[in-house]
């Protein structure tokens, strides 16, 4: 495991939205191999014939397998069952979003009594794919490792629904969690913010928006390997132009699926390192060193102690984007679940 690094700010230049080509043209993938466990989940995901997202359409990669898939894949082959872990409880429910209802699934560590400091989960999918479903890994660990309730909440994707309708969604959750988490065992006084990689930008925006319409702040963010800046040609954009399950031309197509144009993926709502980060509660960082979104967070870790801003970061060497919730197989995952268990828990208190 290596310390993280902070680089200087960056810049966010403008962004073609044309159709990219596998990674970046005349930038070579810098060739850090995945250790064996988070490569086997690799190589599943070609066995089970996953296909790069950009030459895609919305609709067809979200029927395509996703990482969770190569996941089960792995366990399968190891002769395991892919059925869930026990200790956690699970209850499907219906809150209120900024349009409409939205689904929602509740996680309570079992045994547990409360109340329990509550956690608002935003899944990933750079805003187009993926579901609560696709992420119920994470948020089980999360509500075992931090015994907290998890709510894991879903919101309107891209292209129907564009930018900043996850956001004005995120927001609503937020507001619905701080008065109705005690009817599920949750604490309303210690509600916290978490998410993965789109979901990541949804906690620090969903805080920042908090903070400038007065609401409770939240207790803490966590933030795994976040979408926090538009500029496609960052050092690990570079350095990961090709990597999996993540690269330069699937984040350009997530972008230019979710955004109008150049001015939304500006928008400091997406772009966060233009965001004032000021009054933000404490914020805890996980990121994996074979992804192209590491140089952002780097610098968004940078610009939240400019801030004045309370950060933990970790950086989780030989592992890629999406590892988090893949305990099952990939073993870094497991430390960086109890890490952020260990942050969540030293927050709430």
């Amino acid at each position: 495991m290596a310390a993280t690094t902070v680089l200087s700010p960056l810049a966010v230049p403008a962004i073609s939205f044309a159709a990219a080509p596998e990674g970046q043209a005349g930038i070579p993938a810098r060739g850090e191999k995945a250790d064996a466990d988070n490569q086997a989940v690799l190589d599943a995901l070609k066995t089970v014939g996953q296909r790069p997202y950009h030459t895609l359409s919305p609709a067809e990669a979200r029927l395509q397998p996703s990482f969770a898939d190569g996941v089960r894949e792995v366990m399968r082959k190891q002769g395991r069952p892919t059925a869930p872990p026990p200790g956690v409880t699970t209850q499907d429910i219906q809150i209120q979003g900024a349009a409409g209802m939205i689904p929602a699934r509740v996680y309570r560590p079992e045994n547990v009594k409360g109340p329990l400091p509550t956690i608002v989960y935003y899944h990933g999918g750079g805003w187009v794919l993926a579901t609560i479903d696709t992420y119920d890994a994470s948020a089980r660990a999360l509500a075992r490792e931090a015994q907290a309730v998890v709510i894991s909440v879903e919101y309107r994707k891209s292209p129907e629904f564009k930018f900043p309708a996850q956001h004005d969604d995120a927001l609503a959750a937020y507001k619905w969690a701080l008065a109705n988490a005690g009817t599920y065992s949750g604490d309303v006084r210690k509600v916290a913010l978490a998410g993965e990689s789109a979901g990541g930008n949804l906690a620090i925006a969903t805080a920042i928006a908090a903070r400038d319409n007065k609401l409770q702040k939240p207790s803490q963010i966590l933030a795994i390997y976040p979408i926090a800046g538009s500029d496609l040609n960052t050092p690990s954009y570079q350095a990961n132009a090709n990597a999996m399950p993540l690269n330069r031309a699937a984040m350009a197509w997530f972008l230019h699926h979710t955004t109008r144009g150049p001015a939304d993926a500006a928008d400091p709502r997406i772009n966060l390192l233009a965001a004032n980060l000021k009054g933000m509660p404490p914020v805890t960082l996980i990121q994996a060193s074979i992804d192209p979104l590491a140089s952002e967070g780097q610098a968004l870790a940078s610009r939240l102690r400019s801030a004045g801003v309370t950060v933990t970061s970790r950086t989780y060497t030989g592992v890629t984007h999406e590892f988090f919730g893949a305990d099952a197989v990939i073993r870094k995952a497991g430390e960086a679940q109890r890490f952020a268990g260990e942050r969540l828990r030293a927050n709430s208190r």
